[in-house]
């Protein structure tokens, strides 16, 4: 995957919305929470970063090109260094997950807002 197709994907899923923050990151959200961000800096030393659950955190920082990411690795989230750090059908399962998870955590009212197709505030 590079950066357009991982956008192209983080835009497939259901009430996800993008923008720029931190003037070199897209975010992609889902209820204002952030689940993953795509560096729009070149010479960043990681492309993306995702949450990922606890087990999957341990697995993925033991391989090759993926780290814990910057500032929120205490919240399981890892970095990849190079988007072919993983095959693309692994990462959108990654992506979709970690997009499930923060979901997950949203306040219940706000879960069926959006499952009712309501607009996020």
């Amino acid at each position: 995957m590079d950066q357009e197709s991982v956008r192209k994907f983080c835009l497939s899923l259901p009430n996800v919305t993008e923008d720029v923050q931190w003037k070199s990151d897209l975010l992609f959200r889902i209820g204002n929470k952030m689940f993953c961000v795509v560096s729009l800096e070149p010479a960043s030393d990681h492309c993306m970063s995702f949450k990922c659950t606890p087990e999957k955190f341990a697995e993925l920082t033991e391989r090759n090109g993926i780290v814990p990411a910057p500032y929120v690795a205490r919240y399981h989230w890892v970095a990849l260094e190079r988007f072919n750090a993983l095959k693309d059908a692994e990462l959108k399962g990654l992506l979709k997950n970690s997009y499930e998870m923060v979901l997950a955590k949203l306040p219940t009212k706000l879960q069926r807002s959006l499952a009712s197709g309501q607009k996020q505030a």
